[in-house]
């Protein structure tokens, strides 16, 4: 597998997403997959708020409770952030950053499997593929390890799960839950290659990588389902069951 990612100019509120595409992107191959971070589509969607005092935490905390489908109040957090979920992710502050942008709180896009099905259809039709993958990225934390790492906030063009089960192990044994996130798999790869502080580098394109299933369709509504675990099924429900949950503007 081999990631390679691309510098773009800072990306402005309202800016033409496919034009920055078009200008910063090589030529797409068949079988590849592009990586695309969550900002920059936050940006050309307009999906921004005005600071009016970035050393208001209030303010912030505030347009976090409006963006989360759930959060924790911040006075549950030693660092005083929000722990909220969004678009099915266990995400600090509902995933919305200053970080890289001035005068605004840059949020996630309203809809990111309608934004990446409309990046997938767009680089098929610009480049006559027929089979591309397409990954709207952020970064997030992991429970009890220092550092983040990147996630898919959507997929397209690609079988988001290989799923494992029915499949013997080394000795034979038949694997009863695994199934391996690719989607997820691969952001990790792109994220690292696409940096965290003043890189510019919010494009990625991941080449020769095995193990993907690559569709010609958009997800199907099954196929979304299945990425989704209940919170009651969740084997991380005896502590996700138990946290203070409040509803958010966006549940």
């Amino acid at each position: 597998m081999r990631v390679t990612p691309y510098k773009t100019p800072i990306v402005q509120v309202g800016d033409d997403l496919f034009e920055v595409l078009k200008k910063h992107l090589p030529k797409i191959q068949e079988n590849d997959v592009v990586v695309i971070t969550s900002k920059i589509i936050g940006l050309c969607e307009n999906a921004v708020v005005s600071i009016k005092d970035l050393s208001s935490k209030a303010e912030k905390h505030a347009v976090v409770q409006q963006e989360s489908e759930y959060y924790i109040d911040p006075h549950s957090s030693k660092y005083d952030l929000m722990l909220t979920i969004k678009h099915q992710v266990l995400a600090v502050n509902a995933g919305i950053d200053e970080s890289n942008v001035d005068g605004y709180y840059v949020l996630w896009p309203q809809d990111p499997q309608k934004s990446v099905n409309a990046i997938w259809n767009w680089l098929k039709e610009t480049y006559g593929l027929k089979q591309v993958g397409v990954i709207l990225s952020d970064s997030r934390t992991i429970p009890l390890k220092w550092g983040v790492i990147g996630t898919a906030l959507s997929h397209c063009g690609f079988l988001a799960l290989n799923d494992m089960r029915g499949k013997p192990d080394l000795f034979g044994r038949e694997m009863k839950m695994t199934q391996i996130n690719v989607a997820d798999a691969l952001a990790v790869a792109a994220v690292y290659e696409m940096g965290e502080t003043n890189e510019s580098t919010p494009l990625a394109v991941i080449s020769d990588v095995s193990g993907v299933a690559f569709q010609d369709h958009e997800p199907t509504k099954q196929e979304l389902a299945d990425l989704v675990i209940e919170l009651e099924d969740d084997v991380y429900a005896p502590i996700l069951q138990k946290a203070d949950w409040k509803k958010g503007g966006a549940a």
